[in-house]
């Protein structure tokens, strides 16, 4: 029987990849992006041609082109305000990539991303990081935990600092690093629930205690290793319970955290055995797909299809440049 995801029309038809994406982006009906008018205002441009060039000396029809008679502004598509704007790529190879990012559990590297969309190594590369842009959540100002929730954390350090960032002697030798060795990388894993993930310059006790009272509800249970940086967070939380690594220690009833190391174990395989180099200035998006993907599992009652959807519904009111994607980001 043939996969009803993979043969789902939109994947190869622009014109259902358009009706889809404008049923996901505009619920209520077709909205303006310049002034916010709804569907009684808003009406459907049909056969209107691009400007030729010399690929399309007489241009391509434009499909789901709407103008808006409220504020006269330019046409618009659903494109406009979203990951998609200014994007050359159809947009059923944008719903294929989307679906193929959600459905690898350790992720999809550029290149196989330009062999299966046969496009070009900077377009798929810019389109994961699109992507990835999609799938961060938004400030809901929710707190993870509470009364009788448990929340695992634990820190891990990925990546080298390049050569270029030590010091080097006048013969060219290197006398030191400018910087830690390695990336930290914090995570905040309720058990049972969602996972939240932080890029830090250094995993130190103020910047783990920070993090924690801006994210985990006080209520809860904290589960950590023996490992001094959550020193300052007992007094701040229901419980802190720690399991001793160092004794070969890794469970005691019910104190553990192997919840948020399986969380590391996902996130490391795919890193490095899928994206294999992570510039520092991404990773947090990296983070964020990793925690999308375990936050839409299917655990939790998020299949493929829903996952998919969701990514979707995060591209809205989101624009992510090819020359910012390739500038320092904080």
């Amino acid at each position: 029987m043939a996969n009803p995801v993979l043969s789902d029309p939109r994947f190869f038809s622009e014109e259902a990849a358009f009706e889809y994406v404008e049923g996901q982006l505009w619920p209520e009906g077709p909205t303006c992006p310049h002034c916010g008018a709804l569907v009684d205002k808003i009406g459907r441009l049909n056969g209107v041609r691009s400007k030729p060039s010399k690929k399309n000396p007489e241009g391509v029809v434009q499909i789901g082109l709407r103008k808006c008679y409220a504020c006269r502004g330019p046409a618009f598509t659903v494109r406009k305000g979203t990951i998609f704007e200014d994007s050359h790529l159809p947009l059923r190879m944008w719903l294929q990539a989307i679906h193929l990012l959600c459905a690898s559990k350790k992720g999809i590297s550029t290149r196989q991303l330009q062999r299966m969309l046969n496009c070009g190594m900077k377009t798929a590369w810019h389109l994961g990081h699109r992507i990835r842009l999609a799938m961060v959540d938004g400030p809901d100002g929710a707190s993870m935990g509470g009364i009788g929730k448990t929340i695992e954390a634990d820190e891990t350090y990925f990546g080298k600092i390049p050569r270029s960032q030590t010091t080097t002697s006048a013969k060219g030798r290197r006398i030191g690093k400018t910087r830690p060795a390695n990336r930290a990388v914090l995570a905040l894993v309720e058990r049972g629930g969602r996972a939240r993930t932080f890029h830090i310059a250094q995993a130190d006790q103020n910047t783990v205690s920070r993090i924690m009272r801006e994210n985990v509800a006080k209520e809860s249970r904290i589960h950590t290793d023996e490992s001094a940086i959550y020193n300052l967070i007992q007094w701040r939380f229901a419980e802190h319970e720690t399991v001793k690594h160092s004794a070969d220690e890794y469970v005691r009833g019910d104190v553990t955290t192997n919840t948020v190391e399986g969380y590391f174990s996902v996130f490391k395989r795919g890193m490095i055995g899928v994206y294999q180099h992570c510039d520092e200035k991404h990773l947090h998006r990296y983070l964020a797909e990793f925690d999308f993907r375990y936050n839409n599992r299917i655990k939790l009652g998020v299949g493929d299809a829903q996952r998919s959807k969701n990514a979707l519904k995060g591209a809205r009111g989101k624009r992510l440049t090819y020359q910012t994607t390739r500038g320092a980001e904080a």
